[in-house]
């Protein structure tokens, strides 16, 4: 059998199978939907629900409610995966990344490579009411935020500036870089002779899909991106069918983790796409984590089982306000607000560790 077939069968028999430890959390709450409003978001998004919910309650925009959630996160310097304190670009700059995409009137725009501005979120929002364009990139996106009335400032804290640091000096062991505790006999430093494949490289971001009482939906993602990225890189976030998408009559997907796979398959519309055909979110999602799946050739992306060594997580949110969060591998939660309490939720998987 060939690494197609393999992967079908095997995905396949995971989601008939092994997926179910995953899934029936969700199935408990997902159900056949609520009346009220919905908030959900990836695993760092509680602050963000919690804060969309309390605006839908107030009647507010449902744009507005996801964007005001994941400036909390934006604003954040200890998540170093969005907006203040997100790690820098491998020669030490933030990057910022983001979308958004307003249910009711089918509004969109994203924002890429924006430097020096802790709301991408709210700058896209901006390109959104107040152009006919869709993308702004990098010192054109700059001069836009600047000209609408957002303040320039340092996004690298001490904090992701020493961990870029250690990475830098982590590439190479024959570089002029060193640790500090290498020039201490008695404190030599292991992370310099590590290899570069061995340091984490963060795929952080944050989604938020929102739906009010009367069924509208909307929703964002926000990212500082993939860490020491070559400059100017834009991976899903900011890209509108891929790290987001709305549909008003159907429903709303946006996701997190590596972004060069979600861009390949215009994952978070075919999302979508899967939900207006009838699936539930999560059937929907894990449709989406499938074809990922099957169309990740590269050998370096790849374990001994023919399986991603990636993750990728989405989080599905429908008209009727079902919902679900969905990962290639196991062991990931997301944020939801029913409108009764805000918690974590274990997404449904395609693989377990």
């Amino acid at each position: 059998m060939d690494r197609r077939g393999f992967l079908k069968g095997a995905a396949g028999g995971l989601i008939a199978g092994q997926l179910t430890a995953g899934a029936a959390e969700n199935k408990r709450f997902a159900g056949t939907g609520f009346e009220g409003p919905v908030a959900i978001a990836s695993g760092n998004g509680l602050a963000a629900t919690e804060k969309a919910m309390a605006l839908l309650r107030q009647g507010s925009d449902t744009l507005d409610a996801a964007v005001a959630g994941v400036n909390l996160v934006e604003e954040d310097p200890e998540d170093v995966t969005v907006g203040y304190g997100g790690l820098p670009n491998e020669e030490g700059v933030v990057q910022l990344d983001a979308s958004v995409m307003h249910g009711p009137t089918h509004g969109a725009a994203g924002v890429g490579a924006l430097e020096g501005i802790v709301h991408p979120s709210r700058v896209a929002q901006k390109i959104m009411e107040y152009t006919d364009h869709v993308y702004l990139m990098g010192a054109g996106a700059l001069k836009f935020a600047l000209a609408m009335g957002f303040k320039q400032q340092n996004l690298l804290t001490e904090s992701s500036r020493e961990t870029w640091l250690k990475w830098k000096r982590s590439l190479n062991e024959n570089d002029d870089w060193i640790d500090p505790a290498d020039r201490l006999p008695s404190t030599l430093s292991e992370n310099h002779r590590q290899k570069i494949d061995h340091f984490v490289r963060h795929h952080g971001t944050i989604n938020c899909c929102v739906r009010n009482a009367d069924g509208d939906l909307s929703g964002v993602t926000t990212t500082s991106g993939l860490a020491y990225k070559i400059p100017g890189r834009v991976g899903d976030s900011p890209i509108i069918g891929a790290g987001l998408y709305v549909d008003n009559n159907v429903g709303a997907c946006g996701s997190t983790g590596r972004g060069e796979a979600v861009i390949k398959i215009c994952a978070s519309f075919l999302g979508v796409e899967f939900m207006r055909q009838g699936l539930s979110p999560e059937e929907a999602g894990l449709r989406v984590l499938k074809r990922i799946a099957e169309n990740t050739t590269e050998p370096y992306l790849l374990d001994e089982m023919g399986r991603p060594r990636f993750n990728v997580n989405f989080y599905l949110l429908n008209k009727r306000g079902e919902f679900a969060g969905v990962t290639l591998w196991n062991g990931k939660q997301f944020a939801v607000h029913d409108g009764k309490e805000n918690r974590l939720v274990s997404s449904a998987f395609l693989y377990a560790r």
